[in-house]
């Protein structure tokens, strides 16, 4: 065997080698990249689900406020309605309807 071929022969089994290393680094690199991917995507979850239960809460409170001031509101109106009815009633009497 010549030196050249010798050499290529070596210089082959470095380069395969060397591709080994390569390809072991980027599968490991690939793994680590979705573990990542994985965990972020976890993270943009629990974030928007923190921001929606937080929007949901205060919808909620904005819908028992607005339910209390209903409320308040019809039995205000429901009292107005009944002086308003004896008025009524006052006046037919007056009037002799």
């Amino acid at each position: 065997m010549s030196k050249k071929k010798f050499e290529q022969m070596w210089a082959r089994k470095f380069l395969r080698e060397m591709l080994s290393a390569v390809k072991e680094c980027m599968g490991k690199l690939e793994e680590s990249m979705e573990d990542t991917k994985e965990d972020s995507v976890q993270e943009l979850r629990d974030s928007q689900r923190k921001k929606l239960t937080e929007r949901n809460n205060a919808l909620e409170a904005m819908v028992m406020a607005l339910k209390k001031e209903t409320m308040a509101m019809t039995m205000a109106l429901s009292t107005r309605i009944e002086e308003l009815e004896r008025e009524l009633a006052l006046c037919r009497a007056t009037v002799g309807k």
